[in-house]
């Protein structure tokens, strides 16, 4: 793993997620009715319980709102929810001064255009494999899973290394 991001994830306080093609593998699903289903990695969510077991904090910002984001949310114990945002830069300053916390103590994963904001200006901004190129261009890291696939795990697991956390946190499962 790579030194500086090592470096960059062992002042990480708050990871914040994208949904869509990060969380998910970035497909919409409508049923006839309007209603919207979206598939979700377990081994995500147990990467992200486990940072949230460590003490580091955690927040989801999407652009879209939907009421299965936030089911797996409160499922997951995800502090802090923001849907329908689309400028995740103000939504990111409004966590900050929340929870009194500087950029460099904040991690985020996204993977398209509108999360480039937030990515460039925290202290660990990663792109999953599956991100649009300008993005993964401009990220401090990419995961080697795309989005949906285990990538949320990959960077939980990142930080948690960095930390010191990542055996004690798989161990808890023995």
């Amino acid at each position: 793993m790579n030194d500086e991001l090592l470096l960059r994830a062992k002042a990480i306080r708050l990871a914040i997620f994208d949904v869509d093609g990060v969380l998910t593998d970035g497909r919409l699903y409508f049923l006839a009715d309007g209603s919207e289903f979206k598939t979700f990695n377990t081994l995500d969510g147990l990467g992200i319980k486990m940072l949230i077991n460590s003490g580091v904090r955690t927040a989801i910002i999407s652009g879209r709102t939907t009421p299965v984001v936030e089911r797996r949310a409160r499922n997951l114990g995800i502090q802090h929810l923001y849907q329908g945002r689309e400028d995740k830069l103000a939504v990111l300053d409004e966590l900050l001064a929340e929870l009194s916390l500087d950029y460099e103590q904040v991690a985020y994963l996204g993977d398209d255009l509108p999360d480039l904001p937030v990515i460039r200006r925290v202290g660990l901004g990663m792109a999953v494999a599956s991100a649009d190129s300008f993005v993964r261009c401009h990220a401090h890291g990419v995961t080697q899973a795309r989005g949906g696939e285990g990538a949320a795990r990959e960077f939980c697991e990142l930080i948690l290394q960095a930390q010191g956390n990542l055996e004690a946190a798989q161990a808890a499962y023995l």
